[in-house]
């Protein structure tokens, strides 16, 4: 697969390629009848191009749509099913960073409290200093902290070494501890730079504060009172819970006749808090229609999810709390965040006042544009009229990872 887009994302359960520079063509035709058919028309077209299969979902009031295209399975060639689990990356960021919210909002914790107070000790070493480092700057990716994803023997192990290392635990403390031999990207609050350590050390800094595990706090305040019922935290599990399709991955090989594997097994632990859960679309909206509806959090608190920050010199992408925004070529504004891991690319998207959500996987990693898609919800049309300012608005977001 392609190291330096696709996998580089994916193996890291980073943000990656939702919305990307190649915007899809749906078919030339008469307008659509249906207020989702230019959706399904860019979901077919992600498997013209050779993704497996997709599965798509979406919420606008009281109008709920369910889609698919290609197969869940390359053996039995069933179809993906609407209420098919799959393991969603990066997407988990925006759990972890609700609980931390919802914990300051009860005054056990501050955004502005260091790193350090709650984690002694831990992010210190190369230049890293947990006492100039603050949770907000952790939360936001403006922490400067080293992404132990992109350390070399890790990502080998994510990827051309996968098959011996699938089922092997990791700890947090582990994988931050990785982060420690290398330098940070640059000081404190100077500029953004994606890194799952940061969430890493935000599910611990969670289990620091509550005395329970992060996987616990998600379970009682987020999973069980929107009634989240196919949305679980595997731990060190490998397996998945059903229904499911399957996750196919080249595991780096970029040959055209690469071999593909079946990567539907494999423990999440080096995931973690960045990103273990697995889930459905009908979950992820139901997540994101609470979560941008203030249903999850008070009034201060959504604030601060919704404070962004820029991911570039040219302010054209911005990143809150967890999560992202985007405004579209045709004008709407959207907050979203993507996720990958082996086997499965997956973007969840809801306009600001959480009316209008979307969620889209992919069951493999090294082929699929969710741009098309994304734009042919909100927007109606998988091409923009103008595909010169789409790029420049959308090429910026694959900067997030």
């Amino acid at each position: 697969m392609r190291k330096q887009t696709a996998y580089r994302a994916l193996a890291a359960a980073v943000v990656s390629a939702a919305l990307t520079a190649t915007t899809l063509t749906a078919t030339a035709s008469a307008a659509p009848a249906g207020p989702h058919d230019a959706t399904q028309a860019a979901m077919d077209a992600q498997v013209r191009a050779g993704v497996p299969g997709v599965l798509g979902g979406a919420r606008d009031g009281r109008d709920v749509w369910h889609g698919s295209s290609g197969v869940a399975d390359l053996t039995t060639h069933r179809p993906r099913l609407a209420h098919d689990r799959f393991r969603i990356g990066s997407i988990s960021k925006a759990f972890t960073s609700t609980v931390l919210l919802q914990l300051e909002s009860e005054g056990r914790i501050g955004l502005d409290d260091t790193v350090e107070h709650w984690l002694p000790g831990v992010v210190h070493g190369n230049g890293h200093d947990g006492s100039r480092i603050t949770v907000r700057q952790v939360l936001n990716h403006t922490s400067g902290i080293y992404n132990y994803t992109e350390d070399p023997a890790m990502l080998a192990r994510l990827s051309t070494d996968f098959l011996r290392h699938r089922y092997d635990t990791t700890t947090p403390r582990q994988l931050v501890d990785i982060a420690m031999t290398h330098a940070p990207y640059a000081p404190p609050g100077e500029t953004w730079h994606y890194s799952n350590t940061n969430y890493i050390l935000a599910g611990m800094i969670v289990e620091k504060v509550t005395g329970r595990s992060y996987a616990t706090e998600i379970r009682e305040r987020i999973i069980g009172p929107l009634h989240l019922n196919a949305t679980t935290l595997p731990g060190t599990s490998p397996r998945m819970p059903g229904p499911h399709g399957r996750a196919y991955s080249k595991l780096e090989d970029t040959k055209p006749d690469a071999k593909i594997y079946d990567v539907t097994e494999l423990n999440p632990s080096w995931g973690g808090a960045a990103g273990e859960i697995i889930s459905t679309t009908d979950d992820l909206n139901r997540f994101y229609h609470a979560l941008f509806g203030g249903r999850l959090l008070p009034e201060q608190q959504q604030k601060e999810l919704m404070t962004t920050v820029p991911t570039d010199e040219k302010n054209t992408g911005h990143y809150g709390l967890g999560v992202a925004s985007v405004t579209l070529p045709c004008g709407k504004d959207l907050w979203f965040h993507d996720g990958g891991i082996h086997g499965s690319l997956s973007v969840a998207a809801s306009t600001a006042d959480g009316r209008h959500t979307a969620a889209f996987n992919f069951n493999d990693d090294w082929t699929g544009d969710s741009t098309g898609m994304v734009l042919a919800e909100y927007c109606g049309t998988a091409k923009p009229a103008d595909g010169g300012a789409a790029r420049s608005t959308l090429t910026r977001l694959a900067a997030l990872r």
